[in-house]
């Protein structure tokens, strides 16, 4: 049997369109309505700052497509430059590039997960942060263990229901179904597909 991996990395070879050194995947959950897209760079092990840009604005475009406006929390163990490790500057770094090069996208970070999602916590700690007293709809994790250990816990044990993966980045509408995946999830993939595919030709 073909690795999932090595599917998605033949495809991106030929389909690839956005600057990516490797293919991204992005999970949607749905709850009451809202959408948390949790990308998972499911061939991305390890991420640089760059990197982690380039995620957060192709994630930004794809939230977009669910009709949502994207309100993005960059995670980290780190609460806005209060560790000095390298993977929060990671992070931080990241930031700083979309704050400067992307006014236009609600991001800030680095933060960690419970004061992304809650808010009232989140304002009563950091009140300047650029999220505000909104809801944060969109979480981008900084490297492959995270997005996917908090992927398959939201399929296990969120009362959501999770879409995805879904490939981003992508010339054509190209998506991956998983092993095991249900009739729900076979529809709500082929429904992303079509959609996927009617954006993607409207922009020709």
């Amino acid at each position: 049997m073909t690795h999932p991996d090595a599917i998605i990395k033949k495809v991106w070879s030929v389909c690839k369109a956005k600057p990516m050194p490797e293919p991204v995947t992005v999970v949607a959950s749905w709850i009451l309505d809202e959408v948390t897209a949790t990308p998972s760079t499911n061939t991305v092990q390890e991420t640089s700052a760059e990197d982690l840009v380039k995620i957060a604005v192709l994630t930004y475009d794809a939230v977009k497509q669910f009709g949502v406006e994207p309100r993005i929390a960059m995670l980290s163990y780190s609460n806005f430059g209060a560790s000095k490790g390298a993977e929060a500057e990671k992070v931080r770094e990241a930031v700083k590039i979309l704050h400067e090069k992307y006014p236009h996208i609600c991001v800030d970070g680095e933060i960690q997960g419970n004061f992304a999602v809650n808010t009232k916590l989140r304002m009563s700690k950091f009140p300047f942060t650029k999220l505000g007293d909104q809801q944060t709809n969109t979480l981008i994790f900084p490297n492959l263990a995270a997005g996917n250990i908090a992927y398959k816990l939201i399929q296990e044990i969120g009362e959501t229901e999770a879409i995805g993966p879904v490939l981003i980045g992508m010339k054509k509408s190209v998506h991956v179904l998983q092993l095991g995946s249900s009739v729900r999830e076979i529809v709500n993939m082929a429904t992303i597909a079509v959609v996927d595919a009617q954006l993607k030709q409207s922009e020709l």
